[in-house]
């Protein structure tokens, strides 16, 4: 079978401390009930700097500067414990200061909805001219910048969302529509921090892994949020609106919502439509949630610690036929959770692992890496959820035992070797499986790992339309090295084919004369 591979990934982490404050709803829901409360008043305090954020090892992680194996290193809370000279810009990605994420969705914005200061704007502009990655193209975007007196106004007098940077209004979104909801200022702010952290992750996909924008046929957007009017909440597309803006001309697209599982949906859409011939390259790209900064806040505060949700997230990565050199995706080997799997953790886990293991003939041991919810337990357990990953993989190497493939005693020692720690935010969607993708690529090609199982679930129940769990895997392998002709026709046979349709419209056509 000629498997689609896995040509690269790119991790952005964008920090906006004040939307942390004005735009998680954490806050945001606090500020309505209480506002007044010593929460509110604490949270500023508990706000990290950028250098903190850059220094913060889990990120550093993310966008690929240190391995996940350093997390076993260095003590935990790893927040006690920053790194020294930190760099923003990563093998993997970048993480950006809030002013940078403010002009990106000045940029991103073509219906006129954004609002930044003239002097804003100007400093923004100076620090796009440096970035490596922002064409002049997209810094001309930025305009002139409007009067601090005619934004306030905007906010006053019309409902737009405001802008803040550094505790100081530096501009506004407005409102797409007088009267529907789902075009407000609110929800238009929130679709264009998606639409522009997407952006950011799409331009270090395409700049990291040298691919040629041009080349890419199609993209699949997986994060959270739904773009519509009142006639159709989630119609779409963020998809093609980032293609759009990080020069993907050759590209059309579509969005793929499944909460946290989504990313494993579309790595599967995206091998499956590329083995299938219909794209040659697929790039697969998610923006972040500033409604989901600071949702652990009361936590973090209540144990005298930074806030740590201070980052939106975003990622993206790039399958493409077979090369003969990157990873395989092994569509051959895919879990899901079905209707009547059950609920249960281990139907669950019995569904997305052992299922598709066993029908392939392998065992669980088989999989020398799982990538399940890779959430930091900085973020967690202080929130009292506990280190999410190793419960995964503790239930994974349970099942192990279950099933004879190792003893008791060795489950700590198969939660190190096929687990990893945590090092993602906790963005729905973001730590769900995709954070090992652009690690997976350099652990196969060296050969430190030969098989990995990229694991997504997600909680449904949370759009109350079901009960039900979700959840998808899909297996990644070393490639073989050899690119099957199956299906291919040779220049010889194509002639042959001409030539006898030729011969048989020449016989028809003298037998109707």
């Amino acid at each position: 079978m000629n498997y689609s591979v896995l040509k690269g990934a790119a991790y952005v982490l964008l920090q906006a401390p004040d939307m942390v404050i004005h735009n998680g709803t954490t806050q945001t829901t606090e500020r309505t009930l209480h506002p007044d409360s010593e929460y509110l008043k604490a949270v500023p305090k508990h706000l990290r700097s950028f250098e903190d954020c850059v220094n913060y090892l889990p990120n550093q992680i993310y966008i690929g500067n240190e391995v996940p194996e350093k997390l076993r290193e260095v003590p935990e809370p790893w927040h006690e414990h920053l790194l020294s000279g930190a760099d923003r810009h990563g093998v993997k990605g970048e993480i950006l200061p809030q002013s940078e994420l403010i002009g990106m969705m000045k940029v991103a914005d073509v219906f006129e909805l954004v609002f930044l200061t003239s002097e804003f704007t100007d400093q923004v502009r100076k620090e796009f001219e440096e970035h490596p990655l922002i064409s002049d193209e997209l810094i001309a975007r930025l305009g002139k910048g409007t009067e601090l007196a005619e934004i306030e106004g905007l906010i006053n007098d019309h409902g737009a969302e405001a802008i803040m940077n550094e505790d100081k209004i530096v501009g506004c979104v407005k409102r797409a529509h007088d009267v529907d909801q789902n075009l407000s200022a609110h929800v238009m702010f929130e679709n264009l921090v998606v639409k522009a952290s997407g952006i950011f992750a799409a331009l270090n996909c395409i700049e990291k892994n040298h691919i040629d924008p041009a080349s890419i046929e199609y993209v699949i957007e997986c994060s959270e949020e739904a773009c519509g009017d009142m006639n159709q909440r989630g119609g779409g597309n963020f998809a093609k609106s980032i293609a759009e803006l990080t020069g993907l001309v050759n590209a059309s697209g579509s969005d793929v919502r499944g909460f946290c599982a989504a990313p494993t949906h579309s790595l599967i859409s995206a091998a499956s439509l590329v083995q299938a011939g219909t794209f040659k390259n697929v790039m697969v790209v998610a923006g972040g949630s500033s409604a989901k900064l600071g949702m652990n806040g009361r936590d973090h505060v209540k144990k005298e610690m930074p806030i740590i949700e201070d980052c939106v997230a975003g990622f993206a990565f790039v399958v493409s036929q077979n090369d003969g050199e990157h990873p395989i995706i092994r569509t051959d080997i895919v879990g899901r959770h079905t209707v009547g799997t059950g609920s249960s953790p281990q139907a669950v886990i019995t569904s997305l692992v052992t299922n598709p293991l066993t029908k392939a003939g392998l065992k669980i041991i088989d999989v020398d890496k799982y990538s399940v919810e890779m959430q930091n337990p900085d973020i967690t357990r202080p929130a009292g959820a506990g280190d999410v990953p190793e419960a995964n993989f503790k239930m994974i190497g349970a099942l192990a035992v279950k099933n004879g493939e190792i003893e008791r005693t060795a489950l700590p020692d198969f939660i190190v070797e096929h687990g990893m720690k945590g090092w993602a935010p906790t963005q729905g969607h973001i730590p769900s499986g995709a954070p090992y993708l652009g690690f997976v690529i350099d652990d196969i090609k060296s050969g430190a790992v030969k098989r990995a199982m990229i694991v997504g679930k997600g909680s449904l129940f949370l759009g109350r339309m079901t009960n039900l769990f979700d959840g998808v895997s899909i297996v990644i392998e070393k490639n073989p090295g050899k690119v099957s002709e199956e299906g291919a026709a040779s220049e010889e046979t194509i002639k042959k084919y001409v030539a006898d349709a030729m011969r048989d419209f020449a016989k028809s056509f003298t037998e109707e004369n």
